[in-house]
């Protein structure tokens, strides 16, 4: 139900359940966790992409699959742990994760493509925390849009129970390019992830951890975590590298136009 795919330097995680609109049922949350340490642990891997199988991305968590109210509190707890620990191992991801998204990302869906450092849909794709038609919260949704949108557009997107166009979503700064139907959308996944896959893997590495430390800091203290990050890259020969590089590029821009 987890397609694990990789060609080169790129995996690739399939929900493929299309008949059940890719809805993650128990086997899936697990299985999608290892995928993503699969991704972690493989020094080769570059970008991991996440998408759904066949017209739509993912309908959420399949609330018909769960072991409902007489469940033991400890079991709902470790299936929960297990969900969580989707978006606890994108967070932590060295590589950068993109989502490709067709159709509908809804409730946890919503919450999955949201997990990824970067989305891709088409423009005809929705969204939406649906968790409200059932009159409960979307719990983890709730912690994600806190860190990525503005209180009143998050506020706005967890409390209605309604679907928003992916334009409404671009507009928001929550989805990062926008494609007109699948095959657009599919050159502009393979364009995106190569330019990622182009970039030097320990500086994609250094970025997100730094933006993860960061991102909670008052500014004086991650102006600091930025200068030591600087101290450690000149120490490194990294800076003095990058300068090189710099120099041979002008030299041969510069020779070929006074070719």
């Amino acid at each position: 139900m987890i397609r694990n795919e990789t060609a080169g330097p790129v995996r690739r995680l399939v929900l493929d359940r299309p008949d059940k609109r890719n809805a993650l049922n128990w086997e899936m949350i697990p299985a999608l966790v290892e995928g993503i340490h699969a991704a972690a642990a493989d020094a080769s891997c570059r970008c991991l992409i996440i998408t759904g199988a066949g017209d739509t991305f993912c309908a959420g968590r399949d609330l018909g699959a769960g072991k409902g109210r007489e469940a033991e509190l400890e079991d709902v707890l470790a299936d929960d742990d297990a969900y969580q620990a989707i978006f606890e191992a994108l967070r932590t991801l060295n590589c950068p994760s993109v989502a490709v998204v067709r159709g509908h990302a809804v409730a946890g869906g919503f919450t999955l493509a949201m997990g990824c450092d970067f989305v891709l849909a088409e423009k005809e794709a929705k969204f939406g925390a649906l968790e409200m038609r059932g009159g409960f919260p979307a719990a983890v949704n709730t912690s994600l849009l806190s860190h990525l949108a503005g209180p009143r557009q998050a506020l706005e997107l967890l409390l209605s129970a309604d679907t928003f166009p992916a334009e409404r979503l671009h507009e928001m700064g929550l989805i990062n390019r926008l494609a007109d139907g699948p095959d657009e959308l599919e050159a502009l996944a393979a364009e995106f992830v190569q330019g990622l896959v182009d970039l030097e893997p320990v500086a994609v590495r250094l970025t997100k951890e730094t933006l993860r430390a960061v991102s909670t800091m008052p500014l004086g203290e991650a102006l600091t975590v930025s200068k030591q990050l600087n101290a450690l890259l000149m120490a490194s020969g990294r800076i003095d590298k990058a300068a090189d590089i710099f120099a041979r590029a002008k030299a041969a821009r510069e020779g070929k136009s006074g070719g």
